[in-house]
């Protein structure tokens, strides 16, 4: 049997020109943030919190107002257009008090077109390993949550924004559901954006990365452009992927830049609970 073949032209792109941000309060949350990702593609987005990686997320997805001409989701501005097959999975869907109710899992499945898509239903409830005898009220967070990838995911979409929602996994099941997503870029016209600190498992997965800190995109490109070796080897000294090392020397390369929080701090004394000198005078003999 011939593999399926997926004009990947027909996945939508995602175009972001000159793009900064205030919250509300006036603080700057982007900073005049260019991206283009190609259709079809499956990014990585790289930053230490705080670094605007949510922020930029949900302006993606139309849940956010950006200013106009900034953000293009095939084509069009996704806040003004509304448009469909945009799923944000982010920290305000996990904690719908709806999901820590006494229901059971078929009926919430049901509730987000389980019946329709009784294919994509049954392949989810299989990848995410997932007991439909399961009550929400009385599940871990870690069968909770996938439920909640279930629901999220059973209606096809074209642009999948995914920030921070798999921390409640164990290894098996977030492998599991990784390569689903692999496997709906190569097999269905479809666009992902992942933000995460987790790389586990991520070595093969992605085919661009984008690299923010304090609210600026300072790389972006496809994994070959960012001279990643995308097999799974190894580090002699660290045993991280080669993504894993590249990721790390951004993050330490941010913290270098940032500097200490609060520098006005450095070489004080901060009393202990014996009211001796703590953290601050230690470094200070160190120092000495």
């Amino acid at each position: 049997m011939s593999e399926q073949v997926v004009d990947k032209s027909l996945a939508p792109s995602i175009d972001v020109k000159s793009l900064s941000y205030a919250f509300p309060d006036g603080s700057s949350g982007l900073k005049d943030v260019f991206l283009n990702l190609p259709p079809g593609s499956r990014t990585l987005l790289i930053g230490a919190n705080g670094a605007g990686k949510t922020t930029l997320l949900r302006l993606l997805s139309g849940k956010r107002m950006a200013p106009s001409g900034t953000v293009s989701i095939a084509g069009v501005d996704p806040f003004k257009m509304g448009l469909e097959g945009v799923t944000y999975l982010g920290l305000e869907w996990v904690l719908n008090p709806i999901v820590r109710t006494d229901i059971d899992v078929p009926t919430l499945l049901a509730s987000v077109g389980g019946d329709y898509y009784h294919e994509r239903r049954d392949e989810l409830i299989h990848i995410l390993d997932i007991d439909l005898g399961w009550r929400m009220h009385a599940v871990s967070d870690g069968e909770r949550r996938r439920v909640q990838l279930a629901m999220g995911l059973l209606r096809p979409w074209t642009i999948l924004l995914l920030d921070e929602i798999t921390v409640d996994l164990d290894l098996l099941s977030r492998s599991n559901f990784l390569n689903f997503l692999k496997k709906e870029t190569q097999t269905r016209p479809c666009t992902i954006v992942y933000a995460t600190h987790i790389l586990d498992n991520l070595a093969t997965w992605p085919t661009h990365l984008v690299h923010m800190s304090l609210g600026k995109v300072k790389k972006w490109g496809s994994v070959e452009e960012m001279d990643v070796q995308v097999e799974q080897s190894s580090r002699l000294y660290t045993g991280n992927s080669q993504l894993g090392e590249l990721v790390l020397k951004w993050l330490q390369e941010d913290l270098n830049e940032r500097g200490p929080r609060n520098p006005q701090s450095e070489g004080k004394s901060y009393p202990n609970h014996e009211g001796k000198g703590g953290y601050g005078s230690e470094k200070k003999a160190q120092k000495e």
